[in-house]
């Protein structure tokens, strides 16, 4: 088929990607550099352990119901395909640098590869990307089940310019602003949707440092990397006032990322 575009290339190359992180003054010495040095507790600062499980769940049950029969995938599904994919992968990235412990973190390398490969050929339809995204869903259904992944392999480093394409994660950051300000129209609908708001403020911080990651489309772009930071620091607010019960701030705050989401359209996509 003329549409299936082949296996997304390996890395080629290693990039050595060393992210600054302010090293805290504790009263042991000896063990802050190893801490401090992979910058990898930013994860930690803007996601909950629960919130990257309780979404992937939610993702894969998704990309379920999209991977069921090659004529529907090969008529639009294989786009909902991609963004779930492109979703997942991001996710498990995120729990592979996690500085503390993540359910599925022993395999989420090897799941992060799988994953994003399969991401990469559902830009386009075919029956042979409707079955690998078929084995995908299989692999999906071992991991969550517990019985893991049968194929473990992975590259030694995350590169997020292999992993995470812009425009599905901006389609997804649209997503869940707009379940976000569902959730948190009123302090009624907040205290109803807790679990909800939280999960989604965490999530759009969370992307926010993916969006900014090096080699990321126009990370470099002194403007568009200040829009990714304020997402995600616009969303730790959100998640900080919904935590202290100060639901008018959480309402404000909500109202904030979306005047930073359609200023960063207004100029990227």
């Amino acid at each position: 088929n003329d549409a299936f575009r082949g296996e997304k290339p390996t890395l080629s190359s290693v990039r050595s990607t060393t992210m600054a992180a302010a090293a805290q003054a504790t009263s042991s010495a000896g063990s802050t550099a190893e801490s401090t040095a992979t910058g990898n507790d930013i994860w930690s600062a803007v996601i909950s352990p629960q919130s990257l499980e309780d979404e992937i769940k939610r993702v894969k049950l998704h990309f379920d119901s999209i991977v069921t029969t090659p004529g529907a995938f090969n008529s639009g599904g294989y786009l909902e395909a991609r963004l779930d994919l492109t979703i997942l992968a991001s996710l498990f990235a995120i729990i592979n640098q996690y500085p503390g412990e993540v359910r599925w973190k022993d395999q989420a390398a090897a799941a992060r590869d799988l994953i994003s490969r399969t991401a990469f050929n559902c830009k386009a339809g075919s029956t042979q990307v409707y079955n690998e995204a078929k084995l995908r869903k299989g692999d999906l259904q071992d991991l969550i089940a517990g019985s893991g992944l049968a194929n473990r392999e992975s590259e030694d480093e995350t590169d997020w310019t292999m992993i995470a394409d812009r425009s599905p994660l901006m389609e997804y950051a649209e997503l869940l602003i707009e379940t976000l300000e569902d959730g948190a129209r009123n302090e009624g609908t907040i205290k109803k949707e807790t679990d909800l708001v939280k999960r989604n403020s965490e999530l759009l911080a969370a992307l926010g440092e993916v969006l900014s990651q090096e080699g990321m489309d126009d990370a470099d772009d002194d403007d568009y990397a200040k829009l990714s930071r304020e997402m995600s620091t616009d969303g730790k607010a959100v998640t900080a006032a919904l935590g202290r019960g100060d639901f008018e701030a959480v309402r404000l705050g909500v109202g904030k990322i979306r005047q930073k989401c359609d200023a960063c359209h207004e100029q990227y996509r």
